[in-house]
């Protein structure tokens, strides 16, 4: 027979062994609630952090404009040139959209005093040179300015494209004007011989990469230049009249360096135009 005292143990007992079962299971309860509750802030931080992410780059490239190009469309690079390194003959005219269309072909029409020269500018070639002729074509930027500068030794070009070079006789700042920006090179004919052949426009820069403005010049003869200056496009029409300047020849205003001189007889760009792409 159990004694009463040994009920009374064995029941204590009972209800202790019940008790801590019951705290161990409210103990697992709280650590798996936990660990849910852990892995849930996780996974919200994990989150959190993707959309901020996602929106810090987002917003910079709402910002910046530096989205990728959309297709058949090429960035560029046009570079200000500031306020307090511009000459009275550099003309304002604001930049380019960075990004420029590079397909289909552009006719560029040069109206002159002597007769229309027009030319082919492929803008899968040139798309941010192309670009560029076009903003200060629509800005009338050629209109009434000469063709300041005349070469027939060695090179056979004519040289236009300085907006200050107006009105009657000429100055010693001919040629030293632009637009507000410069761009890179590009087309460069690096792999042709020679590298200017007969017809070829292209356009004149400082020497130093990067220095491309306004200022362009037409190939009447091969000439053996330094592939460094963008081929802007080739010429379709009207290349007898650069020809006829040329036989008329320059008076040494530029010799001997950069050489040439200005046309004896006057080229006046009246307008310049550039059409919409085709093709």
């Amino acid at each position: 027979m159990t004694s009463t005292r040994e009920r009374q143990r064995a029941a204590a007992r009972a209800r202790l062994e019940k008790e801590m079962a019951e705290r161990a299971g409210k103990a697992r309860k709280r650590r798996q609630t936990q660990a849910i509750v852990s892995a849930g802030a996780v996974l919200v931080l994990v989150v959190a952090g993707t959309v901020w992410l996602a929106m810090t780059l987002g917003g910079d490239d709402d910002k910046t404009d530096t989205a990728a190009p959309a297709a058949g469309a090429s960035e560029c690079a046009y570079n200000e040139v500031p306020a307090d390194q511009r000459s009275p003959q550099i003309k304002d005219v604001g930049l380019p959209s960075n990004q420029q269309s590079a397909k289909g072909v552009q006719t560029m029409t040069i109206t002159t005093n002597l007769g229309p020269i027009t030319a082919k500018v492929d803008r899968s070639l040139v798309p941010c040179t192309a670009g560029a002729f076009t903003l200060l074509a629509d800005k009338n930027f050629f209109d009434n300015t000469k063709c300041h500068r005349l070469v027939t030794e060695g090179i056979k070009v004519l040289q236009c494209g300085d907006p200050s070079a107006t009105g009657k006789g000429w100055r010693e700042t001919d040629g030293t004007g632009g637009p507000s920006f410069r761009l890179p090179e590009e087309n460069l004919p690096t792999d042709k011989r020679p590298p200017y052949p007969e017809g070829v426009i292209a356009m004149a820069n400082s020497g130093q990469p990067g220095s491309t403005g306004s200022q362009f010049f037409i190939v009447y003869g091969d000439s053996p230049l330094d592939p460094a200056y963008t081929v802007l496009g080739t010429v379709t029409g009207g290349l007898d009249i650069a020809k006829d300047v040329g036989k008329a020849g320059d008076d040494g205003a530029f010799a001997p360096q950069p050489g040439g001189g200005h046309p004896k007889k006057e080229v006046v760009i009246n307008d310049l135009t550039m059409s919409p792409p085709q093709g």
